[in-house]
C-alpha cells in the first residue's frame, strides 16, 4: 500500500480535481469527524470550507473555499465530484435559502450523490422548528433530482450537558418524554460507510440514534454521575421556557427553535431507537453515558 499525499491547502477546485469525495463543513464537530475518517481510510477528498487555513490537514485531503452563499465558488468546489457529504448551514433565519442554493450548485457542478445530515422525525408539521427546515431541504433535494442519501440524527449526546445551568438544572417543556442521544462519533462513522460505498446506499434515508431513549430526568442522572456533581431536570411550561429565555435577546426563530427541542421531546418525536448505526458501523451504537466518559474529561 502506497502512503497517502501531504495534505494541501487551495483557494479553489482547480488544485484539487483528483479528489471524488467533497466534505463540507470540516472546520465543525461533525465534518471534520467525517473527514477524519476518510483520511484514515485513505480516500481522496476535498474540504469545502469558507477559511482554508482552518481546515484540518489529512493526508489526501485538499482545502478550497466556498461557503453556501457564494454560487460559483461552490459550483467550483464541487466540480467532478463523485459524491458530496453536506452538512446543514449553520441555523439562521434563511437556512432552507442557503441549503436550496447549495443543491443548485451540485446539480450545475454534476455531482453524482449527495448524502445530507437531516434531523430525526423531519417533517413539514414537526414541532422541532428546525426539522420543518430539514424537511423542505429533503424534499428539495428530491425534487432536484440528485441521487441521495439523508442521515436523520437524533439530538446529538454531546450537547447533553450544555442543557443544564450553572446551577445544574435542565430546564425545559420536554415533560415525560424521550430522546434517543446519538453519538456524533458514530454519525460520523455511519457517513465515512455511506461516503466510500455511496451505490449502496442511494434513495435511503437512515434514522441515526443511540442505543437507547431517554428521558430528561435519565439523561441528568447520567450526567450527575459522570460529572460527580448534582444534575437535575425541571419540566417547564412552555410560557416558562420562553421567559427563562428571554434575557438572552435572541430573535424569534432562535427562541421557537431552543424551545421547541424539547415540546418536541415531550410529544414522543424523538423516542426510538434505529438500528441503522450498528447496520452501518458493525458496531454497537455508543451510549449516552459512553459518550459523557469521554467529554465530561474535559469539563470543569
Amino acid at each position: 500500500m502506497t502512503e497517502p499525499s501531504e495534505p494541501t491547502e487551495a483557494t479553489d477546485a482547480t488544485d484539487a480535481t483528483d479528489a471524488t469525495i467533497v466534505v463540507t463543513g470540516a472546520t465543525g464537530r461533525l465534518g471534520g469527524r467525517v473527514a477524519r475518517r476518510l483520511a484514515e481510510r485513505g480516500a481522496a477528498q476535498r474540504l469545502l470550507v469558507r477559511s482554508p487555513e482552518r481546515a484540518p490537514k489529512l493526508p489526501g485531503a485538499t482545502a478550497v473555499r466556498g461557503g453556501f452563499d457564494d454560487h460559483d465558488a461552490v459550483v467550483r468546489g464541487l466540480a467532478g465530484a463523485r459524491t458530496v457529504f453536506m452538512v446543514s448551514a449553520s441555523e439562521s433565519a434563511d437556512r432552507v435559502a442557503q441549503h436550496k442554493a447549495f443543491v443548485e450548485a451540485a446539480v450545475e457542478a454534476g455531482v453524482g450523490h449527495l448524502v445530507y445530515v437531516s434531523f430525526f422525525g423531519a417533517a413539514p408539521d414537526a414541532a422541532f422548528t428546525l426539522a420543518r427546515d430539514h424537511f423542505h431541504t429533503e424534499e428539495y433535494i428530491r425534487a432536484s433530482g440528485l441521487t441521495h442519501t439523508f442521515l436523520r440524527d437524533n439530538l446529538y449526546a454531546e450537547i447533553v450537558p450544555d442543557l443544564a445551568g450553572d446551577d445544574g438544572v435542565i430546564r425545559g417543556p420536554a415533560g415525560q418524554g424521550r430522546a434517543a442521544f446519538v453519538s456524533q462519533d458514530d454519525i460520523a462513522d455511519a457517513a465515512a460507510t455511506v461516503l466510500t460505498r455511496p451505490a449502496a446506499h442511494a434513495g435511503t434515508t437512515y434514522d441515526l440514534t443511540g442505543p437507547e431513549s431517554l428521558t430528561l430526568d435519565e439523561a441528568a442522572a447520567i450526567l450527575s454521575e459522570q460529572l460527580g456533581r448534582p444534575v437535575r431536570y425541571q419540566p417547564e411550561t412552555i410560557e416558562e421556557a420562553y421567559a427563562s429565555r428571554a434575557s438572552y435577546n435572541a430573535p424569534q426563530w432562535q427562541l421557537d427553535a431552543w424551545v421547541s427541542t424539547y415540546t418536541a421531546i415531550a410529544t414522543g418525536e424523538l423516542d426510538g431507537v434505529s438500528g441503522a448505526v450498528p447496520d452501518l458501523t458493525g458496531h454497537p451504537a455508543r451510549s449516552l453515558t459512553d459518550v459523557l466518559r469521554t467529554t465530561t474529561r474535559t469539563l470543569p
